[in-house]
């Protein structure tokens, strides 16, 4: 006998929980599934984790560029400590026991959508009036010839290990291979990226990608571009990766940042009236529905596969189970790289832009040249930011930024872009003396629209 619901959430990290949680405290009966941890990739390996070892590289560089400072080096020890703590020793009891505690049903393994509103996992079936998948994505790992010869790892390899190799080679130039790049070369790890693009992060302005590798090459972190893997091997303890420059990359371990697949294998949305796109993406409208009454949030739908925006999708999705439904919009996301210094972006590129048909204008800032709080931060100091308007609407439509805690002043970009706020009210924005957002303001001074 089948046990009913009104809601059931499959896959509970970030977007899951958030549809849960909002869904709970409306009062809806719900059954949370999961086949490996409540919190998701996010939580144990990727999010927290990464960004908790990375604080302490962060923390050197600002002690190291501060006038009048000298100070300690990152201690991995304590560092792998902490992180274990933020990841919750890959232990997620206490958010089990959270749901139970709130009333939701809380259901262990892998579950198959077997019809409308009806989901197998293992001999327990269960039924229910709305279905949310959330169940994500994960690393993808090329097919290189010997690959099952050599030391391989993806990011929860990277972000769960204890000790550190002495030579690591990354494969991506993507945002997971550029931060993983920037935590273990910050670590004393010696550190070769290879990338196959003609630039570090190819999705975002070139000026970005020019930016990056210079800060990379910095940190001692050696790039190779225009380079993909065609075969690997080992020779003695080391891992070696054949490259078609004609060139190889040896290391301890290779660490493969090659991009991610939504988790719909085996997972029967087909069955409940949904149509996955090429990479096996779960298509959803603008309300996150995927059919009737099956809901998508978060990687597995491939819309802007960010943490922030499957917490945004949980919301949507739930406002819309509950009768209260309004369209996801998705201008102005921020994006944010946490190297060393931060990279973030928010809106078009000039290319996308060049593809809609926008007239545009844009201006890129050296903020040393323009500002006081680059200097009163630290010594010699770094920073860019790039705005991208609308000449013919007169509102902001991109902006990218390549500095300290750019991920914090990003958003007042996100937020104009979203919101086609007009350049002439951005310009007479009134901002804190000395800050990063100052930047702003000298930027659109320049900027010719």
């Amino acid at each position: 006998m089948s046990e009913h619901f009104d809601v059931a959430v499959l896959g509970m990290g970030p977007g899951g929980e958030v549809a849960a949680g909002r869904l709970i405290a409306a009062g809806q009966k719900v059954a949370v599934l999961e086949r490996e941890l409540i919190g998701g990739e996010c939580a144990y390996w990727a999010c927290i984790p990464s960004k908790t070892v990375l604080r302490p590289v962060e923390a050197r560089t600002e002690v190291r560029r501060t006038p009048g400072m000298s100070g300690p080096e990152p201690d991995w020890a304590g560092a792998r400590e902490y992180r274990d703590v933020m990841a919750r020793h890959l232990d997620d009891s206490a958010q089990a026991e959270s749901y139970a505690e709130q009333g939701a049903t809380v259901i262990r393994g892998a579950a198959r959508i077997t019809g409308p509103g009806r989901i197998q996992v293992g001999e327990r079936e269960i039924t229910a009036e709305h279905i949310v998948v959330a169940t994500g994505s994960q690393a993808v790992v090329p097919p290189i010839e010997g690959i099952e010869d050599i030391t391989a790892w993806t990011n929860r390899e990277a972000y769960t290990v204890r000790e550190l190799p002495g030579r690591a080679v990354i494969v991506g130039g993507g945002a997971v291979g550029v931060e993983t790049a920037t935590f273990l070369a910050g670590y004393g790890v010696e550190v070769t990226l290879v990338h196959r693009g003609p630039r570090l992060l190819d999705r975002e302005e070139p000026r970005v990608g020019e930016l990056l590798h210079s800060c990379l090459a910095e940190a001692g972190v050696d790039v190779r571009l225009r380079a993909s893997a065609t075969g690997a091997r080992r020779v003695g303890e080391d891992s070696v990766l054949t490259l078609d420059d004609g060139t190889e990359a040896a290391a301890d371990v290779v660490i493969f940042g090659t991009g991610r697949r939504p988790r719909t294998r085996d997972l029967g949305c087909e069955d409940a009236g949904a149509q996955l796109g090429e990479h096996g993406e779960v298509l959803v409208d603008e309300h996150c529905r995927a059919a009737e009454n099956l809901w998508a949030i978060g990687d597995v739908t491939g819309v802007m596969p960010f943490t922030h925006v499957a917490k945004y999708q949980g919301r949507i999705a739930a406002d819309a189970v509950l009768g209260r439904p309004r369209p996801a919009t998705y201008e102005g996301i921020p994006r944010v790289v946490f190297a060393d210094p931060e990279i973030a972006a928010a809106g078009l590129t000039a290319e996308q832009a060049e593809r809609r048909g926008i007239r545009t204008a844009a201006v890129e800032l050296d903020l040393a040249r323009s500002l006081a709080r680059p200097w009163t931060y630290e010594r010699d100091p770094r920073g860019h930011l790039g705005l991208l308007a609308d000449a013919d609407r007169g509102v902001l439509i991109g902006a990218w930024a390549v500095g300290p805690m750019a991920g914090e002043w990003i958003h007042q970009a996100a937020l104009a872009v979203r919101t086609q706020l007009p350049l002439d009210v951005l310009r007479d924005q009134v901002a804190q003396f000395p800050t990063y957002h100052e930047a702003y303001q000298a930027a659109l001074d320049e900027l010719d629209a």
